[in-house]
């Protein structure tokens, strides 16, 4: 099943929310019944966040079932609470956007090419995945321009089928090109999935929920 929303009266949805099995992080600021939706769909309970002074906390983390990342200097007026044992790292990189640039599951994760090799290896510890850097369909914001759940991955259509292959073996999970919020590219920034249920921005047509659907539920 897939479901529409909106946050903060934004269909970009992945950049306010971030979702793994167990938790959905959303802005404190949330609405009612969009908070209602939200849980709903992805059958999890949500932590609110407001991380280093603003709402946009899909944009700024990353997480799997072993951990979540986080910008290095965390301000958050919430404190979080993280279901399970799960690893914390407050990441110190001239990269700061975390959630649009690392996309991972937990078989592994893709990273912006701008990493550092210190970056790289930490990110590796907390998530305790394999982690590659790399691109999708020529953009270095992998994040941004991708999903990827327990069950599936869908990415921008500018990847090629080489891609998409070589992703599917890398994430374990069959990989799709989708759109979503009426054309956009930015997947990542207009999904929010988990292996239970599916998020997309209201403005996505029945054509691409039905794709987003196929490849992710």
């Amino acid at each position: 099943m897939v479901r529409s929303v909106s946050v903060l009266r934004s269909n970009f949805i992945g950049v306010y929310l971030k979702a793994s099995e167990d938790m959905v992080l959303v802005p404190p600021r949330i609405e009612e019944d969009s908070l209602l939706a939200i849980e709903e769909e992805l059958k999890v309970s949500a932590t609110k966040a407001f991380i280093n002074g603003t709402s946009l906390v899909g944009a700024m983390s990353v997480m799997n079932s072993n951990g979540i990342i986080l910008p290095s200097g965390y301000l958050g007026d919430y404190d979080l609470n993280i279901p399970g044992d799960r690893n914390v790292l407050y990441l110190e990189d001239k990269i700061n956007a975390i959630g649009n640039d690392i996309v991972a599951n937990d078989k592994g994760a893709m990273v912006h090419t701008g990493f550092s090799k210190s970056s790289v290896r930490k990110i590796q510890e907390a998530l305790g995945v394999e982690v590659i850097r790399g691109t999708i369909g020529k953009s270095k914001t992998v994040g941004s321009v991708s999903v990827v759940t327990a069950k599936g991955m869908i990415v921008t259509p500018d990847t090629t089928e080489e891609e998409r292959s070589e992703l599917s073996s890398f994430f374990k999970v069959p990989v799709k090109d989708a759109t979503a919020n009426f054309g956009s590219v930015y997947v990542g920034s207009s999904v929010v999935a988990n292996s239970k249920g599916v998020l997309v921005g209201e403005s996505s047509t029945p054509i691409e929920i039905g794709r987003i659907d196929d490849a992710l539920s």
